[in-house]
């Protein structure tokens, strides 16, 4: 593993603040599957959370190249969605819900 994905991997860990299984559960909810872009199926940021899943459950030196493209992506994803945090609680809102699919959850920041 470079410096540059050791790199991506501490940011990638500061990003993705829920456990596999945390993730894993909110992938099932409604609200889950009820925000994101698609492609008239299952929405990106769903499609990467299951991903982020996976990767989660690998030990850190079993990660792929394409791994580590995609916690780049998700690294990238997260910090300019917590730029454009709305006003007000957003507990329950469309927001946070993306960040979730993404893994992760700004109430626990």
């Amino acid at each position: 593993m470079s410096d540059s994905d050791d790199t991506v991997g501490q940011d990638f860990d500061e990003a993705v603040n829920m456990t596999a299984k945390q993730l894993s559960d909110w992938l099932e909810t409604d609200e889950s599957q009820s925000v994101g872009q698609d492609d008239g199926g299952e929405s990106v940021g769903h499609r990467s959370g299951r991903r982020i899943v996976e990767i989660l459950q690998k030990k850190k030196g079993e990660r792929t190249d394409s791994d580590q493209e995609h916690m780049r992506k998700v690294v990238g994803y997260v910090h300019r969605h917590l730029a454009q945090r709305p006003d007000g609680d957003v507990t329950e809102t469309r927001w946070r819900y993306s960040l979730m699919n993404w893994g992760h959850d700004p109430l626990k920041d």
